[in-house]
């Protein structure tokens, strides 16, 4: 399932430093083929201390943790919407993305130069906010006319089209982004296929001072982000890129000293991770075998059969059962085996929700 966030920020906010440090940690495996990946973009594992546990139970000899994408968007400066800097580009690249993640400056420092003179983290927000509005605007306006031949027409599908658009219109007209319109599930399936970037869901990615990392609330700025970022309902991560940078040159047992000594216990990288796949609705079920345990990604509400189909189609053709545990009855537990004897395992048929942390066998027939 591959998804992928765009990491966004004016110039000289420390995005392209968070990003070298992403593109340093990527992941090396034989079914992620890098040379095929465009520079920009970057395959991460997705940390989970869960993966660690099923392996020091069950002993495989191969173990794969799941990934997430993040894709470096350049170009934007005030007036991207119109054309500036690398405009339509830039636009055209966060449409090919599931999420966003606003890269925003929140320290002071003389010698490194902003592009509008001064640290204002909310002027930043604000200038990136509205390049995304004003651009939905035009998608909305070029739709709407587009879609005013079936309304004449009394088409119900182009009547309702229109009805969505004009609630979206409202919203983006005084400067709100389409995700905070309530919409039922067929009006977003209308406006899917329109790829709008303030329906995207947002995350902040606050860029503090290194000597700030263990108590982000003493930086200002930061606050404020946190205030903003609260009244959209959208989620902020503290990080300082150039720590992120150092670490990602680190193996684990350096990195763990360092995080240590900075008396921090997980790096900002690994938040921005977690918090971005969080972000999608996304969860993880594992499978676990003496040949491999590996994480698998799914969307929150997906059932058995479907989540058997990301391993291989087949499977889902073909579903008859799973044989399903939680992780937290693994760990207590401590092996497949002694679950079952305490009548934890349990069947799950086609309709079976899966949950966040269940470890599944599918068993198909084709």
């Amino acid at each position: 399932m591959a998804l992928t966030a765009g990491i966004v920020g004016l110039p000289n906010v420390g995005k392209s430093t968070l990003f070298n440090a992403i593109t340093k940690s990527q992941v090396e495996a034989a079914n992620y083929p890098f040379a095929t990946i465009e520079p920009n973009v970057g395959v991460v594992e997705v940390p989970d201390s869960r993966i660690d546990r099923l392996v020091e139970i069950v002993q495989p000899k191969k173990t794969l943790f799941t990934t997430f994408e993040f894709t470096d968007i350049a170009g934007l400066v005030k007036g991207a919407s119109k054309g500036e800097g690398l405009g339509n580009q830039f636009l055209s690249n966060i449409r090919l993305t599931d999420a966003i993640c606003h890269v925003v400056r929140c320290f002071e420092d003389p010698n490194v130069t902003h592009v509008e003179g001064s640290v204002d983290p909310i002027r930043d927000i604000e200038i990136i906010n509205l390049e995304l509005v004003l651009a939905d605007e035009q998608t909305v306006d070029n739709r709407l006319s587009k879609v005013e031949r079936k309304v004449k027409a009394k088409d119900a599908e182009g009547i309702a089209e229109k009805a969505v658009l004009d609630k979206i219109k409202a919203a983006l007209a005084v400067g709100k982004p389409a995700r905070s319109v309530e919409l039922t599930k067929d009006e977003r399936n209308l406006v899917r296929g329109f790829q709008l970037l303030t329906m995207k869901p947002m995350l902040y990615v606050a860029n503090i001072a290194e000597e700030e990392i263990n108590d982000p609330k003493s930086n200002p700025h930061f606050n404020k982000v946190v205030e903003l970022a609260a009244s959209e309902n959208n989620e902020v991560v503290a990080i300082s890129a150039k720590i992120e940078e150092e670490l990602s040159v680190l193996d684990k047992e350096e990195k763990d000293m360092f995080l240590q000594d900075l008396g921090i216990g997980e790096s900002g990288l690994d938040q921005v991770i977690k918090a971005s796949y969080a972000m999608l609705d996304l969860c993880t079920y594992f499978t676990a075998g003496v040949v491999e345990v590996r994480a698998w990604t799914f969307k929150k509400g997906m059932t058995a059969p479907e989540c058997a189909g990301i391993i291989h189609t087949d499977f889902e053709k073909g579903f008859i059962r799973a044989e399903t545990m939680s992780f937290e009855d693994m760990d207590t537990y401590g092996s497949e085996q002694a679950v079952k004897e305490a009548g934890k395992l349990r069947l799950e048929g086609k309709d079976y929700v899966v949950q966040d942390g269940d470890i599944m066998h599918f068993r198909f027939n084709v």
